[in-house]
C-alpha cells in the first residue's frame, strides 16, 4: 500500500450497514453470483436446493470480502480517481482498519462455511480466488505491470469453476471453458474503460496499458483479444455446456463485439475526444451485456437439458 494513509480522515458519522455493504462491491458481486450459479446448474450433478443456496451465498460473501480488502489496500488511489473517490474509505465513511477487519472476517467465514456446506474443493477454490484477487492482483500486479488486468482477470473468472466444484467436487474441461470465457473477456472490457478514463489512471499512477503504451496500442490489444475471445466463445457452443441456443447467442454477440472492437481500432484520438469517446463507451456497455448473455445462454442450455431438450 502507498505511504499515503487515510486513517486520519475523520468519519462524518458512524458507519452504517449501507457503508459496509458498499465495501462488498455489490455490482461486481452480482456477476460473481450469477456466473457461480450458472456453473453450479450447468454441472451434470444435481445439487439439493438448500446446499445450492447456501453455497452461492458464501461464494457471494467471499467475492464481497475480496472487494472490501481491495478497497482497503487501494484506499490511497481510490481517493484521487474520479470513478472511485466516493467509495466508503476515501469518502470518510469507513476507516481502513474497519475495512481490513471486515474483509478478513468475511473471507474466513465464507471459505470455511462453503467447505462445510458443499466440499473442500469448492472451499479451496474460493480461498485461492480471494488470495489471487487481493494479493496477486491488488497488492502486486495492479501497480506493477500493464498486464495487470490480463493476469489479474483470473480472479473474476473463478466463480463458475467454484459453482461447478460445488456440484461435482472437482474441475473439468467445461468449468475451465467457463473460466476462460470470463478470463478472455476481462481485458477488452477494462481496456475500453481505460480508454475514456485514462486521466484517472494517470493521476493515480496505475500502469494501465493506456498509460504505459498509449491509446493506440490499447486499441490494437482490444481488437486482438476480442478476436481470440470470439473463437473461444463460439467454440464453447460445441461443448457439453453449449448447444444450438448458446451458439445463436454467441454468433450474434461476437459479431457485434468484433464490430465494436474494429470501430475502436479505426478511431484516432481527435475523433474520440471530439465526441467524448462515444464508441469506446458503447463498447464498454456492450461488454457488460456480452458476458451476462453468454452465461445466460449456458443457463438456458442447462435448463433445457434437464427437461430433455438441450445439447446437440
Amino acid at each position: 500500500m502507498s505511504d499515503v494513509s487515510l486513517n486520519n480522515v475523520s468519519l462524518e458519522k458512524e458507519a452504517s450497514f449501507g457503508d459496509f455493504f458498499a465495501l462488498l462491491k455489490p455490482r461486481v458481486m452480482t456477476l460473481v453470483v450469477f456466473t457461480a450459479f450458472v456453473g453450479l446448474l450447468a454441472a451434470p450433478n444435481p445439487v439439493h436446493p438448500m446446499i445450492a443456496f447456501t453455497s452461492i451465498l458464501f461464494i457471494a460473501i467471499g467475492g464481497g470480502a475480496s472487494g472490501a480488502l481491495n478497497m482497503w489496500w487501494d484506499a490511497d488511489i481510490d481517493a484521487v480517481m474520479l470513478r472511485t473517490k466516493k467509495r466508503p474509505i476515501p469518502a470518510g465513511k469507513v476507516t481502513e482498519g474497519e475495512a481490513l477487519g471486515f474483509g478478513v472476517a468475511l473471507s474466513g467465514l465464507s471459505v470455511i462455511m462453503l467447505g462445510l456446506a458443499s466440499n473442500w474443493v469448492a472451499g479451496g477454490l474460493l480461498a485461492f480466488t480471494i488470495f489471487f484477487y487481493v494479493v496477486i492482483y491488488t497488492m502486486w500486479l495492479k501497480r506493477w505491470t500493464p498486464q495487470n488486468i490480463v493476469i489479474g482477470g483470473a480472479a473474476g473468472a473463478f466463480p463458475p469453476m467454484i459453482g461447478w466444484a460445488v456440484a461435482t467436487g472437482g474441475v473439468s474441461i467445461e468449468s475451465v471453458l467457463m473460466f476462460c470465457l470470463t478470463f478472455m473477456w476481462t481485458p477488452p472490457h477494462f481496456w475500453a474503460l481505460a480508454l475514456f478514463m485514462r486521466k484517472d489512471y494517470d493521476n493515480a499512477g496505475v500502469p494501465m496499458l493506456t498509460v504505459t503504451h498509449g491509446r493506440r496500442s490499447t486499441r490494437i490489444h482490444i481488437l486482438v483479444y476480442t478476436l481470440l475471445l470470439a473463437v473461444l466463445a463460439v467454440g464453447t457452443a460445441f461443448s457439453s455446456v453449449g448447444g444450438p441456443f448458446y451458439l445463436a447467442v454467441a454468433v450474434v454477440l461476437n459479431a457485434l463485439f468484433i464490430k465494436g472492437a474494429w470501430q475502436i481500432f479505426k478511431r484516432d484520438e481527435d475523433a474520440s475526444e471530439a465526441d467524448d469517446f462515444k464508441v469506446e463507451r458503447s463498447f464498454f456497455k456492450l461488454s457488460l451485456l456480452y458476458l451476462f448473455a453468454h452465461f445466460g445462454a449456458i443457463l438456458v442450455e442447462a435448463l433445457l437439458t434437464r427437461f430433455g431438450f438441450g445439447g446437440w
